[in-house]
């Protein structure tokens, strides 16, 4: 009931997001507690909630955050068709996980030292490889993961410089914001010269079962969202490029092997590639209205879900405009 009424108000890739999120508290509520009457859902079965959640999932703080906001997203709802009592959701302020500092920065964003770090260690060892190709298109353009899943081969501008973005819901590939989302973005040569090594070089040659021909592509056809988040997961850990910052032996971690990668304690996910790419360009001193175009994110929410320099930074930049006049 809750996705069917949200279906006419969020994209379908938030959606499924929502979906994503809310399938481990129906999990929960039937296999572990066997609970099938959320008028009897209380605070303290979330509390068990969350604790199951962090315990069995193994989850960072920020993604059980996360989760948890989902949840009380959905319970406010069910509170307004008097599913569970009207002001459960108040509940979740006790709820939320503190983030330390320190944790908020390592976890939830790709800084500019590591992307550069990766980026030189990929274009030594890795040129043109598909975890090269995505993680250079995701820093360089701070696009999405579902509008890298969607772009063809034809998107791809060689005379231009440039690479173009549109909104194929028909197709299987939408854009979060629709129509609104659709947009030429720039490239450096470097780029494109990367580009053009992976589409003569190692791209497979197939097609997807709509019969476009993707930009990034597995054996079978158009590569998928999480294949690519685990390319992401996989090369974002700083044992591929360099060395654990934790001391941890790669053949023995959680996370140093497939299907494994998102378990690394610092590597990151492609939103945060996304948010470090923002960052690194506002602190690059390109102007916020310059960025928010290319990366298509209003300007509010940029400044306060993106924007990741701290105030010293901000404020020496504002005295570099102001010495001027």
């Amino acid at each position: 009931m809750y996705l069917e009424a949200r279906k006419n108000e969020v994209s379908e890739s938030t959606l499924s997001g929502y979906h994503y999120r809310l399938k481990h508290f129906i999990r929960w509520c039937q296999d572990v507690e066997g609970l099938d009457n959320l008028n009897d859902l209380s605070g303290r079965d979330l509390q068990r909630f969350k604790t199951w959640r962090r315990d069995d999932g193994g989850l960072k703080p920020i993604t059980l955050q996360g989760q948890l906001d989902a949840l009380r997203i959905f319970i406010r709802w069910c509170g307004s068709i008097d599913a569970v009592e009207q002001d459960l959701h108040e509940k979740f302020d006790a709820l939320m996980p503190e983030l330390k500092k320190t944790d908020e920065q390592s976890e939830s964003i790709l800084r500019s030292d590591a992307a550069g770090e990766l980026l030189e260690y990929q274009r030594k060892f890795e040129w043109a490889s598909r975890a090269h190709v995505i993680m250079e298109l995701l820093w360089h353009t701070g696009i999405r993961l579902g509008t890298l899943h969607s772009l063809d081969v034809d998107d791809y501008d060689p005379d231009g410089e440039r690479v173009e973005l549109h909104h194929r819901p028909d197709t299987g590939t939408p854009l979060k914001n629709g129509r609104e989302g659709e947009r030429m973005i720039a490239l450096d040569a470097e780029i494109c010269r990367l580009l053009e090594d992976w589409i003569e070089q190692n791209r497979h040659p197939v097609e997807d079962d709509e019969g476009r021909e993707p930009l990034l592509t597995s054996r079978n056809g158009r590569m998928n969202r999480s294949s690519i988040r685990d390319a992401v997961y996989r090369v974002t850990r700083p044992c591929f490029y360099a060395e654990c910052p934790k001391g941890r032996d790669p053949d023995n971690c959680e996370g140093g092997s497939y299907g494994g990668y998102s378990k690394c304690p610092v590597n990151v996910s492609p939103h945060d590639v996304r948010r470090g790419s923002i960052t690194y360009f506002l602190t690059e001193d390109v102007p916020e209205k310059v960025v928010s175009d290319r990366m298509n994110v209003g300007q509010d929410v940029l400044d306060k879900h993106y924007d990741k320099r701290d105030e010293a930074v901000k404020v020496e930049q504002r005295r570099g405009y102001l010495d001027n006049i």
